[in-house]
């Protein structure tokens, strides 16, 4: 009996030895792990994102405005000037290249040529033609007046004679009238023919001088003082030597109002949410970390797009800067940071440290004393670093950023109920 109540305490003892070494072990375990207080305090949702500096008012460098009129409809950039370029107003900026409109320059000159020459001929024609009626003309006068001193000279003769002479008068008299009429249809004729010949003409000089004063507008200068900024097309890719220039959209770049500046940036859809206009924004640029800027969001795209390298669709957001600096130059890379909104007095935790199960439960790894709680709790809205807790937690409790070991034989307290929910049992 003896014995076995010696065996007994024995056993006993053994026990609290294993339960506290287990409990030793597994407290410095907890001690290699790191934990973060529950905050109360001020809290800003953030979008951050990178964006462009770009000028909000700006004067486009056109090219020809005629292009259209001479049916050119795209030519290239021979030379561009660099950009970055500070020029004052006439100076030049680029050169067009001019082998398309060189050649409609010589066909036209070729068809000016011709038709100069077919004016020329259609009045001398006409000249000779019209002579030659008046000659013809006179030529039938003379014969109405020898008819005329022959009827006067037979007024001795028989009847007959007479009256055959008087006739020979009259259908003198016809020819020569009719003369007169068909020398008025022609010299009308004339005037048409060479009226059209010389409207022809008159043409292809007009269209000769439009196309030699377009080949000077291939040389293009700077219509006001300013530093040259090259265009961008629509995929966002600078138009500089051997970009093309289009009739419909003549910019080959543009000179920028340095002193008010925006930022254009790209937001994921995921975001793009909880941004909107007025919203205040912090502003760094990558050139100078040591600037920091603020502004305003102006607009926020309605339709998403895809941008190169990327997944998603993403918005274009607008923020106007407040400050004007010198410094500042279109095409400079920015860091926005969007304020989405700031809440005075809110309960928070890094993000780190939110859980999920794969479904609609968050919790965070809760220590109470010398175990760890899997605790539900209810989020709000949140930043790049920090979330919201809603409810489930109070402010100081400490809670887990890394995994503690043997993290899944933990059991998850509920926010709905006081008991605590095996995991293998949900």
């Amino acid at each position: 009996m003896k014995n076995r109540k010696v065996m007994v305490i024995t056993g006993v003892f053994v026990a609290l030895i294993i339960f506290f070494i287990t409990k030793v072990n597994k407290g410095s375990s907890m001690e290699s792990e790191v934990l973060t207080q529950v905050k109360v305090g001020l809290f800003r949702s953030e979008v951050t994102a990178s964006g462009e500096l770009y000028a909000k008012n700006s004067v486009n460098i056109l090219g020809p405005d005629g292009m259209r009129q001479a049916n050119i409809w795209e030519t290239t950039i021979s030379h561009i000037i660099d950009e970055g370029t500070v020029v004052t107003k006439g100076d030049y900026v680029a050169r067009l290249d001019q082998s398309e409109l060189g050649q409609k320059i010589q066909q036209a000159s070729s068809d000016f040529t011709i038709s100069s020459s077919q004016y020329k001929e259609a009045k001398l024609d006409t000249a000779m033609e019209l002579r030659k009626a008046r000659e013809e003309m006179d030529n039938m006068l003379f014969e109405m007046e020898k008819q005329k001193l022959v009827l006067e000279n037979s007024q001795y003769e028989p009847p007959a004679t007479i009256k055959e002479k008087t006739m020979e008068l009259e259908r003198a008299q016809k020819r020569y009238d009719q003369a007169k009429e068909n020398y008025k249809l022609q010299l009308e004729k004339a005037k048409a023919k060479v009226a059209a010949s010389e409207a022809e003409m008159l043409e292809d000089k007009r269209r000769l001088d439009f196309l030699q004063e377009i080949s000077n507008q291939f040389v293009i200068t700077a219509p006001e003082a300013g530093m040259l900024i090259y265009r961008r097309d629509w995929r966002g890719n600078k138009i500089a030597q051997g970009g093309r220039v289009a009739s419909y959209d003549p910019i080959v770049a543009t000179l920028p109002d340095l002193t008010s500046m925006i930022s254009k940036t790209y937001i994921n859809e995921v975001d793009i949410n909880t941004v909107s206009a007025g919203q205040f924004v912090e502003i760094g640029l990558d050139a100078f970390p040591e600037k920091k800027l603020t502004g305003v969001v102006t607009s926020v795209a309605n339709m998403g797009q895809q941008r190169p390298n990327s997944d998603s669709k993403v918005f274009e957001v607008v923020v106007e800067i407040n400050e004007s600096d010198t410094t500042l130059r279109p095409g400079m890379s920015t860091s926005n940071k969007i304020i989405a909104k700031v809440v005075e007095q809110a309960m928070f935790v890094p993000v780190e440290a939110i859980h999920s199960q794969g479904d609609s439960i968050t919790y965070v790894l809760l220590k109470d004393g010398l175990s760890i709680v899997k605790q539900e709790v209810e989020l709000g809205i949140s930043n790049s670093d920090q979330v919201i807790i809603k409810s489930g937690l109070t402010e100081g409790q400490s809670v887990y950023l890394s995994d503690p070991s043997g993290i899944n034989d933990f059991s998850l307290k509920r926010l709905n109920n006081s008991q605590s929910i095996a995991q293998n049992n949900k």
